[in-house]
């Protein structure tokens, strides 16, 4: 079971005085009737459609007047909260916070920031799962050290005692390494970590060359690469420009070359001027269709499919002819202007394969132990309804088509090793956790979001971080025509305003309370 919050809308006024005063008794107009265990994480939301604050409350009581305590209201008091912290959070919509029934919740929901019951439980499973000795490790550094290394790390201690027989004093030496290199690559409170994410992609970016790859002799299959595909990724672009896929095929057919030749010409989009040359007579008012026998083998495409293919122009009514080893198409009433549409419409009719694959080529896969499909244009959900192909296994370089086919989780998942491949196929080491902050920051609302004026960077709270990005004069003038207010609680809007930014030393805030005389 998820355990119980508390949400609530507020101004930012009581917010930044509870941040100012906690811990602090915190008198609201509402009851909570349910016992609850502490602590219990509130939430509270300016707009009515977002919560914007996480509060930590350890103590539910009834309201009753004490000194010191903070008012929601004058009006009607019925509880008292006492608030340990408030925290900034990422923007939650609303509609995270229902009921199973799928009404929302005004006053408690079911719906928890903090870890939630089964994720305690699968973090409980995975300790379980350890081997005597992992179990050990783990714990003598958790009391020694005082930290608790992920479960990773420690099978590969032990993996590495095991390979190269540690004596004891070997294995506490390599212990110490480890647990030093961890405490060091942990980020410290209120460290600035999206600079620094951008910073660490940033930089690097600029020493990246303007290329796409081309596969060695097959000048129509290339892929983008370097600067502009990374500046795809963090646009989400709905299409990339050389969208591709890697299709692999199942266990019984993966090494048997002609079998995936097969699938390939299954795959690969056949239209009819691929396979023919579409003559237009103006003399007689028609269209002659002349195979290539050649290119109808290798794509293995039959005459009849041609015929067959001209049917779905229904609209046209056409007299369509065999002519020894030529196709001739009429229209029932002369006109020049059909004529031309009618050939137009002839040359991108599908004889075969899915929509979007203009190439697919079969290549042995990196390690030589498989054939694999690479295609030029990408199309994951058909592709994956072929009883042949893998779809453990294949993917594309379309982070939103994998988004809309397999989810955000596997979008995110595209977007870390997107980027990361991009970077390291230029010779570039970027940490792999400040890609992955990125990918969090595009993908938390549920869509893949641009980081820029379209996405991320244009749906700031602030109204001078979103001038300090692009087109100053038009946020200013709109945030002045609504009245719009900055409580200057981020990074740029600090700076432009020149005070400390609430980040590192400037998360601290001194207050001086005087002797009562």
């Amino acid at each position: 079971m998820s355990e119980l919050s508390i949400i609530w809308k507020d101004k930012i006024e009581n917010v930044d005085r509870l941040r100012m005063n906690a811990p602090v008794y915190y008198a609201v107009d509402f009851e909570i009737k349910r016992e609850l265990k502490m602590p219990v994480y509130g939430y509270i939301t300016l707009k009515g459609s977002e919560a914007n604050y996480r509060v930590k409350i350890t103590e539910i009581r009834n309201y009753e007047s004490i000194p010191g305590i903070l008012k929601r209201t004058t009006k009607k008091l019925k509880t008292l909260l006492k608030i340990e912290e408030v925290q900034d959070i990422a923007a939650i919509p609303l509609s995270e916070f229902k009921k199973e029934d799928g009404s929302y919740l005004k006053r408690v929901t079911k719906f928890s920031y903090g870890i939630r019951g089964e994720e305690k439980e699968i973090v409980l499973k995975k300790f379980r799962d350890l081997s005597q000795e992992e179990k050990k490790i783990y714990e003598d550094v958790k009391k020694k050290y005082d930290v608790s290394l992920p479960f990773s790390i420690v099978e590969k201690i032990v993996k590495i005692q095991k390979d190269f027989s540690l004596e004891k004093k070997e294995l506490e030496r390599v212990i110490e390494k480890v647990v030093e290199k961890y405490k060091k690559r942990l980020v410290d409170p209120y460290e600035a970590v999206g600079i620094v994410a951008a910073q660490s992609i940033g930089e690097p970016g600029t020493q990246m060359t303007l290329r796409t790859f081309h596969y060695a002799g097959v000048a129509e299959m290339n892929v983008t690469l370097g600067l502009p595909r990374l500046i795809e990724i963090v646009d989400a672009r709905s299409q990339p420009s050389t969208p591709t896929m890697e299709i692999y095929l199942k266990e019984d057919i993966r090494e048997d070359e002609e079998k995936v030749k097969n699938v390939a010409k299954k795959i690969e989009n056949t239209t009819i001027i691929d396979v023919a040359d579409v003559i237009t007579s103006v003399a007689d008012m028609s269209l002659t269709i002349v195979p290539d026998p050649k290119k109808m083998e290798g794509r293995g495409v039959k005459i009849e499919d041609i015929v067959e293919s001209l049917s779905k122009l229904k609209t046209y009514k056409l007299k369509v002819e065999m002519e020894e080893e030529r196709i001739k198409v009429r229209l029932p009433e002369p006109s020049y202007k059909k004529l031309y549409l009618l050939a137009e419409s002839i040359k991108t009719l599908t004889l075969r394969g899915i929509k979007g694959i203009s190439r697919a080529i079969v290549r042995k896969s990196r390690d030589g132990s498989e054939w694999v499909i690479y295609t030029q244009g990408s199309n994951l959900a058909e592709v994956l309804d072929i009883d042949e192909v893998d779809g453990k296994r294949t993917r594309t370089n379309n982070i939103i088509e994998i988004a809309e086919v397999l989810g955000i989780e596997a979008a995110r998942n595209a977007i870390i090793e997107e980027a990361v491949n991009t970077l390291e196929q230029q010779g570039l080491n970027v940490d792999i956790r400040h890609i992955m902050l990125v990918a969090d920051t595009m993908t938390y609302n549920g869509v893949v979001e641009a980081i820029g004026r379209h996405g991320i960077a244009g749906e700031k709270e602030s109204v001078l971080a979103r001038a300090a990005f692009e087109i100053t004069s038009k946020h200013l003038l709109t945030a002045g025509v609504l009245g719009e207010e900055d409580h200057l609680r981020g990074v740029a809007e600090n700076i432009i305003v020149g005070q400390p930014v609430t980040l590192g030393t400037g998360a601290v805030t001194l207050i001086y309370k005087g002797n009562k005389r």
